[in-house]
């Protein structure tokens, strides 16, 4: 049986947050990320703010150079994660085969939902429907027979647009073939001048090059991955449980920073905030790690394995400052990370002799749990394990 795949695309997801909350930024260029006046870069732009070149990405002072008249916003996750399992439940009313990408994207496999709520496109619609109806928001989708056509789809018509590409092989070859090369996954800044110097600008084009052309432009592996998606071939499965392989945050400083005991209290904080994405995760982590970076961009990771899997706030805030401890500030900070690797579920964890609800280490868990319900309560500052010198929080 033919599959059919949609993909759903959020439409400037974070920044339509934002207007769709506060009515009087609606029209306006709304900017989600650092201030612009401050380092650190783009997260989400609305629409009315892209016609002056405006992306994620972006140092925000350049953005705020380009469209000095819009509004900056700092992200607020806990409300875009909100508004994304809002829609999460509206895409599982229609099917269960659901590969979550982010926040604002999804794949869903509809091929056998076809006998419920109609072909592809009918079931675009409705999804669309509901969305804008529940949400206010918008969502691009696009349909197609595999997953690599679906995402290219939902791309074209964007914002609150629905794509559909044919699902017959030469229909599938003649869609592709006008589109940019650029447009293929895969063929990014480096591979792209590469093939339009061997005379490949369009799809059409690579698929009329000979493979072993190809070949010689980007290697065997990749040669033979573009010719197939250049044919519009992808058998790869909608995932339905794709696990985080790590969690991490990061802190760019407004100023580069030589105090010790500021640089230690920022790694504070992004430690308990990893410790409690861990745990609603429902996750363990095996190991460890901090990352520096220097004035001139030089950067350093540091790893530790911890002694057996944890998500408690006090074991990944030890390993944070021992990390920490063996590291010389030789230079003024610019950026301080965060991060832990090596995630297993709670079945996976090794069995200790007296891991019982009465060890240290369940004891851990047990108080990092309540200090996420009281920060979910009262505010993400009012409880700090991590309070210490240098602290801003320590209570």
């Amino acid at each position: 049986m033919q599959r059919t795949i949609l993909h759903v695309d959020m439409d400037a997801f974070y920044a339509a947050i934002e207007q769709q909350d506060r009515p009087e930024l609606r029209g306006k260029p709304v900017i989600v990320g650092a201030p612009r006046d401050k380092r650190g870069v783009v997260a989400a732009v609305s629409y009315e703010a892209r016609p002056f070149g405006i992306h994620s990405a972006m140092p925000s002072r350049e953005a705020a150079r380009r469209c000095p008249q819009a509004v900056f916003l700092p992200p607020n996750m806990a409300r875009y994660e909100e508004v994304s399992r809002q829609i999460s439940s509206i895409l599982e009313r229609f099917t269960p085969l659901i590969e979550p990408l982010s926040l604002d994207e999804a794949f869903l496999d509809v091929t056998d939902a076809r006998r419920l709520f109609g072909d592809g496109p009918a079931i675009a619609r409705r999804i669309r429907a509901a969305i804008k109806a529940e949400t206010g928001l918008t969502a691009s989708v696009g349909v197609a027979p595999n997953k690599f056509l679906a995402k290219l789809a939902s791309e074209l018509n964007k914002p609150d647009g629905l794509t559909v590409i044919p699902d017959d092989p030469a229909g599938i070859q003649a869609f592709l073939a006008p589109l940019p090369v650029g447009r293929m996954w895969g063929v990014g800044d480096v591979t792209r001048p590469r093939l339009e110097k061997a005379g490949c600008r369009t799809i059409g084009d690579l698929q009329c090059l000979p493979l072993e052309t190809l070949v010689r432009l980007v290697g065997e592996d990749g040669a033979r991955l573009f010719k197939a998606l250049a044919m519009g071939l992808d058998d790869r499965p909608v995932e339905t449980e794709r696990e985080e392989k790590s969690i991490s945050r990061e802190h760019t400083f407004d100023e580069d920073v030589q105090d010790r005991s500021k640089v230690e209290a920022v790694l504070v904080e992004l430690a308990e905030d990893v410790g409690r994405r861990l745990r609603e995760a429902g996750r363990k982590a095996s190991g460890a790690q901090i990352k520096l970076r220097w004035r001139g961009f030089d950067t350093l990771t540091r790893r530790k394995k911890l002694a057996s899997p944890a998500d408690d706030d006090f074991t990944l805030l030890a390993v944070a400052r021992e990390l920490f401890a063996r590291e010389k500030l030789i230079k003024p900070v610019r950026l301080i990370g965060f991060g832990v690797h090596g995630l297993t579920g709670e079945d996976d964890r090794q069995l200790m002799l007296f891991d019982d609800a009465q060890s240290p280490g369940k004891k851990r868990e047990k108080i990092s749990h309540t200090v996420d319900a009281i920060r979910r309560k009262f505010g993400s500052d009012s409880i700090r394990l991590g309070g210490g010198k240098g602290s801003p929080h320590s209570q």
